[in-house]
């Protein structure tokens, strides 16, 4: 089978979407399909490059920050990669195309198929379904539901990464979605989780921005300042600077570092050395950075919201706190210091859920689907 991946991000540029999207074509090579993606460049330089087999097309369109996507520059991918996309299907002749974000890469989809008929399946995440992250996409969604709706009807099947993004698809569109959680690999090996030191790690990966809420993980830490805890924060954003003097305020510059963003093998090296996986995140889909804690027997505590059910069994492997509630938070946390039984039984509860979201398994479900619409 010959899939055409669109994704309007694709690593190195986006985060857990695009890693969602990596995996999986990656995964569609080793099962013997061709697979391209189509997708965007940064800047005004196009780029053609092979990855693990992927056929990677990066389309100039003028994004300026590998991190992050503006409305108008998702617009840009959809225009650039129009004619691309068409010369795709007329020379190489996908049996399906595999679209990643229902908005706005399922706008492209949508459209080369009404002009060549080519099957396609969309993968939602969170931010591409109405009531996902409704102070970001809310007035965007007003003005673009009729055509949303004609993008999910005409699609030959609909995914999402999680029972919340499945749900709000559902609600939103009238429609038949099925749940195929976002995947790990699981077959390099990972050993049980050591029983915890006296030094609680903790760690926060993602984008500092107010989305994942990072400065109320660090006033909430505040509280905890005589405790036995260091944290290690992964990630950049547009709240660095604002994090930092924060840090500095309340006094915990030898107890918080600051990473930036760096490479997958130093993010698998701080996980195994973690403890408890922080995210107090505002809206989540499904996380990528949450399963990845899973593979390494991480506890997760992390804010009683939808798209971290799938990850956290509240009083088994983590803890889910009601948002926003610093004193709640706090109190989770400081009893994982203390009780090394109880952090020591959520470690390896995570470790063991982590086969839920075994990428071989994963995979196969997306292989299903994309055959039964391409016809096969």
């Amino acid at each position: 089978m010959k899939i055409l991946v669109l994704c309007y991000e694709y690593p190195p540029l986006g985060g857990g979407g695009g890693r969602v999207a990596q995996s999986i074509a990656e995964q569609m090579v080793r099962r013997g399909h061709e697979v391209r993606v189509q997708t965007a460049a940064l800047g005004w330089r196009s780029v053609r490059e092979s990855i693990a087999g992927v056929e990677i097309f990066r389309t100039a369109s003028g994004r300026r920050a590998p991190d992050t996507c503006r409305v108008h520059e998702m617009a840009a991918y959809c225009a650039t990669s129009f004619f691309p996309t068409l010369r795709h299907i007329r020379a190489w002749k996908p049996d399906v195309i595999h679209a990643h974000f229902a908005m706005p890469t399922g706008l492209l989809a949508w459209s080369v198929h009404r002009l060549t008929g080519v099957p396609y399946v969309l993968t939602a995440h969170l931010g591409d379904v109405p009531g996902g992250v409704p102070e970001q996409t809310g007035t965007l969604f007003k003005f673009i539901g009729p055509i949303a709706r004609q993008v999910w009807h005409r699609a030959a099947a609909a995914t999402a990464v999680s029972s919340f993004v499945q749900e709000l698809a559902e609600r939103a569109y009238g429609r038949k979605v099925e749940r195929i959680l976002n995947g790990i690999d699981l077959t390099d090996g990972r050993p049980a989780p050591p029983e915890p030191r006296r030094l609680r790690h903790f760690v926060f990966i993602g984008r500092l921005s107010p989305q994942k809420n990072p400065a109320f993980l660090i006033d909430m830490l505040a509280r905890l300042i005589r405790r036995s805890w260091r944290l290690t924060l992964i990630g950049d954003g547009p709240l660095m600077a604002h994090l930092r003097q924060r840090i500095a305020h309340h006094g915990l510059g030898n107890q918080v570092t600051c990473t930036g963003w760096v490479g997958a093998d130093e993010v698998h090296r701080l996980l195994a050395d973690a403890d408890i996986l922080c995210m107090p995140s505002l809206s989540e889909g499904l996380p990528v950075a949450a399963i990845e804690a899973l593979k390494y027997g991480l506890a997760i505590v992390a804010s009683d919201i939808p798209g971290m059910r799938d990850v956290v069994d509240d009083g088994v492997n983590g803890y889910q706190i009601p948002l926003g509630d610093l004193d709640a938070f706090a109190h989770k946390l400081d009893w994982l210091v203390e009780s090394d039984a109880t952090l020591f039984a959520m470690k390896h509860a995570s470790w063991e859920k982590a086969r839920v979201f075994d990428l071989t398994h994963i995979a196969g479900e997306y292989e299903r689907i994309l055959l039964r619409a391409a016809g096969n």
